[in-house]
């Protein structure tokens, strides 16, 4: 992290920012001459990344490394943001899944992805909100998932955590309907972030390949959507269509099974 002159130039904040979804995000943002600040765990190539896209977009990118599953770190980054930037947009996409059987992960394990899903995100939301009023225009969005309509088995404490992101941020706009802070939550499915990931989901059977997502084409629309300013932006209709036509009493059991498919051919 370098030395920062304080900025009075628009930015917007992008966690989970070093690969998938949050480097397709900051793609578009960039093509859309959106400075940006983008966070990520340390060791994952994000300098290399800020880097690449301020020389090919031609926008100014800092890059942030640390561990949202501390919440030291977490009031350490807002700080640092609110005291260099004037911020009109924050993108809480950091999240941690995973399928395991519960009764055998780690107490660490349920921690971290309550850390990084639901207490990380509502930290920054709640210590940048001051910055992001004092524009004249900002946006929040936080990256729930198709999960936070569904437990499934296996998966326990993940969906779980999504539906914690998409309550908050139903309720977040509500409370700040009026200002100039517009909220947004965006369900996606799985996607194709990289070649272990798209190889587990398609190992779930036919559901598992057909709702699988492009990163790419995920942040394209989310962000068309955000600046329209779609409160719930839905990236894969059939998904949804399937959630809403086949009862809990049916789709749970389904839905665990595949999972349970995929973790035994690991």
């Amino acid at each position: 992290m370098e030395a920062i002159i304080p900025s009075k130039k628009q930015f917007a904040v992008i966690t989970g920012a070093s690969q998938g979804l949050g480097k397709a995000l900051a793609t578009e943002l960039a093509r859309q001459k959106i400075n940006l600040i983008l966070v990520s765990l340390p060791g994952e190539k994000l300098p290399e990344l800020a880097a690449r896209i301020s020389e090919v977009y031609a926008v100014e990118v800092h890059d942030y490394e640390t561990d949202l599953s501390d919440t030291a770190k977490v009031l350490e980054l807002s700080q640092w943001i609110n005291q260099n930037f004037c911020i009109f947009m924050l993108i809480n996409n950091a999240g941690i899944g995973g399928s395991q059987c519960f009764s055998e992960v780690s107490y660490h394990y349920i921690y971290q992805v309550l850390q990084v899903n639901v207490v990380a995100g509502s930290i920054l939301v709640h210590q940048l909100l001051p910055n992001l009023k004092a524009r004249k225009q900002s946006y929040i969005l936080n990256v729930s998932s198709m999960a936070a309509f569904t437990p499934v088995g296996y998966k326990t404490v993940y969906p779980a955590s999504k539906s914690y992101i998409h309550s908050f941020s139903r309720g977040l706009c509500a409370e700040l309907k009026g200002t100039n802070v517009f909220v947004s939550v965006v369900n996606p499915g799985a996607m194709k972030t990289n070649a272990g990931v798209t190889q587990r989901i398609e190992k779930q059977g036919f559901l598992g390949r057909l709702t699988l997502l492009d990163p790419e084409k995920v942040a394209r629309y989310c962000i068309k959507q955000l600046f329209r300013k779609d409160t719930v932006i839905m990236v894969n209709p059939f998904s949804w269509a399937v959630l809403q036509l086949i009862p809990i009493w049916i789709r749970l059991p389904v839905m665990t099974r595949a999972i349970k498919r995929e973790i035994e051919s690991l």
